[in-house]
């Protein structure tokens, strides 16, 4: 006899408390429509916390039977899980944060749906509609914050590094916290974790009662990259483009740790950016930074920078291994001088408005062995358009690597073939060769099947 299915009613928390019938109405239409597999599968990666795998299947397959609708109440909603994942619980009532970053997935969601169902403000047909949709996402996230200062530092890197990086990127953090700066990440493990947790330290010391620890992902990433429970303020972003373009505009500094094909895509994204002519005057203070035993992995991304993108790429970053203090200190120096650059220029503190990104960089790239294949990795084009071709190599990398439709690809037609110039091919074997040998593909443990051949 099967056993009955396990039915849980959760109350809002930080998202979603009142609406309007109209509002209702609206939410109602979008979980019971066609982004309702959306929807579950990215409440069931807020539920999975303290996941130990990276493979999105296997999250999936595991939870087959969850599913997500929409109770309407007289004073708004209320959600109905069945069969959640147990560790979401303690005592029978669901952990408080984890209720919140919940409604934070429905939230956005509904809005992104409902929005561009109804054409009101988010139009993804245009550079600067992209741009305008990003900030219409994070402003209705709550994001933003009045009075503004600039104290937000991105943190990018991998989720699967060793116990060594772990604990580096964790004193980073402590050391950006006791500067009363606040932290971004990608809201997974690992390098995602680590400065959230430093930072938590830190503005408890200092008496900071309102820290934040934002999360930034979209739906392809995060069965993959379950939020940490540290996450206060998390995004749904509509694919990985747009959280990319939504790291670079809210951050007021960036720090770079050791990490794999995801963390070299988003620096490719941030160095194209960059690049570009017209971002030359706009200040994004850029440094990479780990512990003395990862030194070889700066070298490595160094290299490959230098020998692709060229010496003008390389200025755009600093390394400074096994000091996290200093990283603190350069970081709080130069986001002094991005609060005074801003200034001059009565631009917003919140969002980074005058970075020129090209439609290159905000076009959603979905991998397939045909669009893997027709990448243009040739040696003539501009440092800032190879920068976006790379980024999309990687970024199908990714997906092969822990993407439910990439992995899908991959068992029904084998491993996608990237094809380029004989040199940036060289190169590119070489760092992504560094990056298997150093387990940095999947997490610790994990056997590791390349998702990927290259052609000369």
């Amino acid at each position: 006899m099967s056993e009955q299915p396990t039915l849980v009613e959760v109350m809002p928390e930080g998202s979603l408390e009142v609406l309007s019938q109209h509002e209702v109405d609206r939410l109602q239409s979008v979980v019971t429509g066609p982004q309702h597999e959306v929807l579950r599968r990215c409440a069931l990666a807020v539920l999975n916390v303290g996941s130990e795998t990276d493979d999105a299947r296997e999250v999936l397959s595991k939870h087959a039977n969850f599913d997500i609708c929409v109770i309407q109440q007289e004073r708004g909603i209320k959600l109905a899980l069945t069969d959640p994942p147990a560790d979401a619980f303690v005592d029978g009532r669901m952990i408080r944060g984890i209720r919140e970053l919940l409604f934070a997935v429905v939230r956005d969601v509904a809005f992104v749906s409902s929005e561009v169902e109804l054409a009101e403000r988010l139009d993804f047909s245009t550079g600067d509609g992209i741009t305008n949709a990003v900030f219409h996402i994070l402003r209705n996230a709550g994001l933003f914050r009045l009075p503004a200062d600039p104290d937000l530092v991105v943190c990018w890197g991998g989720h699967a590094i060793n116990r060594e990086e772990y604990e580096y990127s964790k004193e980073v953090g402590y050391q950006l916290g006791l500067r009363l700066l606040n932290v971004c990440t990608g809201c997974g493990s690992g390098a995602m974790k680590g400065p959230m947790k430093g930072a938590t330290i830190a503005h408890a010391k200092q008496r900071v009662a309102n820290g934040r620890y934002i999360g930034l992902t979209e739906p392809g990433i995060i069965a993959a990259e379950s939020p940490n429970p540290i996450v206060n303020q998390l995004v749904i972003m509509p694919d990985m483009e747009k959280r990319l373009e939504a790291f670079v505009r809210i951050a007021h500094g960036i720090v770079i740790f050791p990490g794999g094909v995801g963390t070299a895509e988003e620096m490719l994204f941030l160095l194209g950016i960059l690049l570009h002519p017209d971002n030359r005057a706009v200040p994004v203070p850029v440094i990479m930074t780990g512990p003395e035993s990862s030194a070889a992995w700066f070298a490595g991304i160094d290299e490959f920078v230098g020998a692709t993108l060229g010496p003008e790429a390389q200025q755009c970053y600093r390394i400074e291994i096994g000091d996290p203090a200093r990283v603190a200190q350069i970081l709080a120096t130069e986001i002094a001088e991005v609060k005074a650059v801003r200034h001059r220029h009565r631009d917003a503190y919140y969002f980074n408005w005058r970075l020129r990104i090209d439609r290159d960089f905000q076009q959603p790239f979905v991998a397939t062995h045909e669009s893997m294949a027709a990448l243009n990795l040739g040696a003539d084009q501009s440092p800032h358009a190879l920068a976006s071709a790379l980024r999309r190599a990687f970024s199908g990398l990714v997906a092969g690597n822990v993407k439910e439709y990439g992995l899908r690809a991959i068992d029904a037609h084998g491993p996608f073939e990237i094809r380029g110039d004989p040199a940036i091919m060289s190169h590119l074997d070489t760092l992504l060769a560094a990056f298997v040998s150093q387990q940095r593909m999947r997490l610790p443990g994990k056997n590791y099947t390349p998702c990927y051949r290259l052609i000369v």
